[in-house]
């Protein structure tokens, strides 16, 4: 994943794997957490991704995107959710959750 505000067409795909804590149009950056996944393992995903555009257009084929609402965290709930991989950061504008290894290779080599 890269630095990047998420798109609801990739928000839209991937909230069927479980709970999403962003919404749309939202400021991410590789290592956040941007939701829980329905299984117990850790999930690499790109919220960035847009639809690939074409230049011919169907009518009634763009279906508006409906997004479930997203899980917002008190600072009590965020220090509860973690686990010992992640860490919370605090802003004055959001509380984000966090890897403590920001990329995926970061974190593979800390398993071993």
């Amino acid at each position: 994943m890269v630095k990047g505000k998420t798109a609801a067409y990739s928000l839209f795909n991937l909230q069927s794997r479980g709970r999403l804590f962003l919404g749309h149009a939202v400021d991410v950056y590789e290592g956040q957490i941007i939701g829980l996944h329905a299984r117990d393992n850790d999930l690499a995903v790109n919220p960035i991704k847009g639809k690939q555009l074409t230049n011919v257009r169907a009518s009634g084929t763009d279906e508006a995107l409906t997004l479930s609402p997203p899980v917002k965290h008190t600072l009590e709930q965020a220090l509860e959710f973690i686990e010992d991989d992640e860490l919370v950061e605090v802003t004055p504008d959001s509380i984000r959750l966090r890897k403590k290894f920001l990329t995926e290779n970061e974190r593979k080599r800390a398993k071993k």
